[in-house]
């Protein structure tokens, strides 16, 4: 399913791979740059491509925003690097620090196809999600909804195929850490990933 934004029926829309990777959260400098919040450490996945997929915030964005025209569908990146623990980025559609400005709170997509190709052992956390998981025994314990980042390692959030629909949150759920300790295999391809862990656990 193509996602839609706001602008004429011309302008292109978000490919069917886009994965959100960042969200705007002001203006840099005095021309027209953006300070993006990337979601990953590595925020590589942004310097893979110059167009960047623009859909605006899901919720009002708070504090002062300025009103200007609807937000550009696409970013043509001029320029992007890493500044701190942001990226900051120029592009062609913003002239001026008013039209920057505009986007806070925008949502930043580009293709998946677009990722660097993930080292050996590596994954991206967009190809984890929808994978069965199962144990040594070939017990099905569920399926990645998502990742938690607690600094050192990932824990996978693993939906459990039993829980009852009125479960709270930490019922309802496994969190398996994402370290070779208990990870076993990621099989992309089979859509599964085995480890070590138990129906109890």
């Amino acid at each position: 399913m193509t996602l839609a934004a706001p602008g004429g029926p011309d302008s292109p829309a978000c490919p069917d791979d886009a994965v959100e990777v960042g969200r705007v959260t002001g203006a840099w400098g005095i021309q027209g740059g953006i300070r993006v919040a990337p979601f990953s450490k590595d925020p590589q996945a942004l310097f893979a491509t110059r167009t960047w997929f623009v859909l605006p915030p899901e919720a009002p964005v708070a504090g002062p925003r300025v009103a200007a025209a609807p937000l550009p569908r696409v970013l043509n990146v001029s320029r992007a690097r890493e500044q701190g623990d942001a990226v900051v980025a120029t592009a062609r559609e913003l002239p001026d620090r008013n039209a920057a400005e505009a986007m806070k709170g925008a949502r930043i997509f580009v293709p998946r196809s677009a990722f660097p190709t993930a080292g050996d052992g590596e994954f991206y956390w967009i190809d984890l999600i929808g994978l069965a998981v199962v144990n040594r025994q070939g017990e099905a314990l569920g399926t990645v909804t998502g990742l938690i980042d607690t600094g050192p390692h990932s824990v996978l959030r693993v939906a459990r195929p039993d829980a009852p629909a009125d479960a709270s949150p930490d019922a309802a759920e496994r969190l398996i850490p994402f370290v070779a300790a208990f990870v076993d295999n990621v099989s992309l391809a089979d859509k599964r990933i085995t480890v070590d862990w138990g129906l109890d656990y």
